[in-house]
């Protein structure tokens, strides 16, 4: 409602500015209107005959609404959320739902109130689903835990939405006293899903307790039944994880309106060279879907979905967030505005990014220094359990492999492809160190470490030989979390995360640098060129897919849904 623009909407008092000759993007209609359109106190007032002191010709030039990514998490991106902001809006992403799950297991309701003040100023609209899963599992050791008091002091919030991606499928269908607890906290508010290949009775269930979507379908057939069963269906196209084209199929006039285009995790290299909500449009729309209806997924539909009802259209009493496009084809924004200003051209920022400089998530490497003998895997028996990879998947094989044995241990062979991986933990210093076997990395010598090790980020390191491991291991704490590579004994390389062991605070121009040094000189070790190193290091401690993870407590195996 916006009573004092009244007069404005009638002509009877001149807006703040006018764009001329706009090929207007209608979210509503599916149309393209050829109209002029006028803003006033940072409100689309409408289309039609205004008079303005200010004017712009857009010559011709589509404009659509802002993009909205509607599950991100910004610390995948490796960068601070100003440096996020700086990077992604001239891209059009004019707001994200971002889902601080990843800090919050790091540093609990510290990494989310870091999260609220880095973004309260940036020329990016930021919006917060409170982690529902803090610890994720009872599998590892994180370094926080969120009880459902806890994340009830955050909802007073303005910019907190609502629940973030509930992962824990048997803990709800199941009834777990703890998560019923966070889902009744949320009650009557938006809670997101998490449910990979969840059918049936199951899925019922899960509907049941509030949970309106869902990002983790990876084929039109499960797509489809959780369409069918009122939710909305996130498709998602990240650096790790891309379901687009396979989801598409899914998408027609009667359930596009039920569709999002999210990211949930993208990374440096993706973000910088193919972009990012822009990216994904660009994507659907080259795959042969309506250009104004990928829009709506991309802008419209996320608004409904999230509540917010003055983002998501070039309309009366909507933000004025909006894109100016030389084509539906490209996507690449000539302009974009916020609020009616003018906050990025031709591909930079105009206006300020500031960037938030408290250390609240600093200092967050608390690790029991580690030993060679924790190393060391007991034979059991005449075949190891080892985990395989798969190019391009974060999924993993359980392989039962016959390995060298050593003094009664399984060692590492580099020659074939058996290579060591350690779980260190690095929250509260308890001497945890889970230890196995990988399949299929590729490397020949040394030892790859890092502090981003999804859900729980302990320091997860993967090596040819335990000396190499230790000394990488401690690099990355010395740093206070962050990369390094390890070879013959020598540090190769290393990449500083003082933010909570998982963001830097360089630019993202820089990390990206760092990264794609670090990765060559992985692959000059032997690391395999189908996987990006670190990232595929990442995953191998998640212990909520399959087949078989490690984590500080040891080997899990996960069995598919």
């Amino acid at each position: 409602m916006h009573l004092e623009l009244i007069d404005v909407g009638m002509g009877r008092r001149p807006p703040d500015v006018v764009f001329r000759r706009a090929k207007l993007v209608d979210v509503f209609t599916g149309e393209v209107l050829e109209t002029d359109f006028a803003v006033a106190d940072g409100c689309v007032i409408g289309p039609g005959d205004y008079r303005a002191a200010r004017e712009v010709d857009l010559q011709g030039k589509y404009v659509c609404p802002g993009f909205i990514d509607g599950h991100v998490h910004l610390e995948s991106s490796m960068v601070t959320p100003g440096q996020f902001a700086r990077t992604v809006v001239p891209l059009g992403t004019t707001a994200v739902v971002a889902d601080p799950h990843e800090i919050a297991n790091v540093a609990g309701v510290a990494g989310i109130h870091y999260i609220l003040a880095a973004t309260e100023d940036l020329p990016l609209r930021v919006y917060v689903m409170l982690p529902s899963c803090v610890p994720a599992t009872p599998l590892e050791t994180s370094g926080a835990r969120l009880g459902a008091q806890d994340l009830a002091a955050l909802k007073s919030y303005p910019r907190v939405l609502g629940l973030g991606e509930v992962m824990d499928v048997p803990g709800v269908t199941g009834r777990r006293p703890d998560l019923l607890e966070k889902l009744r906290a949320c009650r009557g508010e938006v809670i997101d899903g998490h449910a990979p290949g969840l059918t049936g009775k199951e899925l019922n269930a899960y509907v049941l307790a509030g949970i309106g979507s869902d990002h983790e379908s990876t084929a039109p057939q499960e797509a489809l039944e959780k369409l069918r069963r009122g939710m909305r269906l996130m498709i998602r196209e990240g650096s790790v994880t891309r379901n687009l084209k396979s989801l598409l199929p899914v998408v027609n006039a009667s359930t596009s309106r039920r569709c999002l285009l999210v990211t949930d995790d993208r990374h440096p290299h993706d973000l910088l060279r193919e972009g990012h909500i822009n990216h994904v449009v660009r994507l659907a729309v080259a795959e042969g879907l309506d250009p104004v209806t990928a829009i709506q997924m991309a802008t419209l539909n996320t608004a409904e979905y999230f509540r917010l009802r003055d983002l998501g259209a070039v309309a009366p009493g909507y933000r004025a967030d909006f894109l100016v496009l030389e084509d539906l084809e490209s996507f690449r924004p000539l302009q974009v505005y916020q609020d009616g200003r003018l906050v990025a051209e031709g591909g930079r920022m105009v206006a300020e990014v500031p960037e938030y400089r408290d250390q609240m998530v600093t200092d967050t490497v608390r690790l029991a220094e580690p030993r060679v003998e924790q190393l060391r895997i007991p034979a059991t028996g005449p075949e190891a359990d080892v985990i395989g990879l798969i190019p391009h998947q974060i999924v993993t094989r359980h392989l039962k492999v016959q390995a060298p044995v050593v003094d009664g241990a399984f060692v590492a062979d580099p020659r074939q492809d058996l290579l060591k991986l350690a779980v260190v933990e690095r929250h509260r210093a308890t001497g945890n160190v889970g230890v196995g076997l990988v399949s299929g990395f590729g490397l020949r010598e040394g030892a790859l470490a890092t502090s981003v090790a999804h859900d729980s980020h302990n320091i997860v390191v993967i090596g040819a030989g335990d000396e190499d491991m230790l000394l990488a291991v401690v690099a990355v704490a010395e740093m206070g979390g962050g990369l390094a590579i390890v070879s013959k004994k020598r540090i190769l390389g290393t990449m500083p995360l003082p933010i909570a062991g998982l963001m830097s605070m360089r630019p993202m121009e820089d990390v990206d640098a760092v990264l794609s040094r670090l990765r060559d000189k992985a692959f000059g070790l032997g690391v395999r060129k189908e996987y990006d190193p670190f990232m595929t290091l990442s995953f191998l401690a998640l212990p909520v897919v399959p087949e078989l993870k490690l984590t500080d407590l040891g080997l899990v195996v996960v069995k598919p849904s």
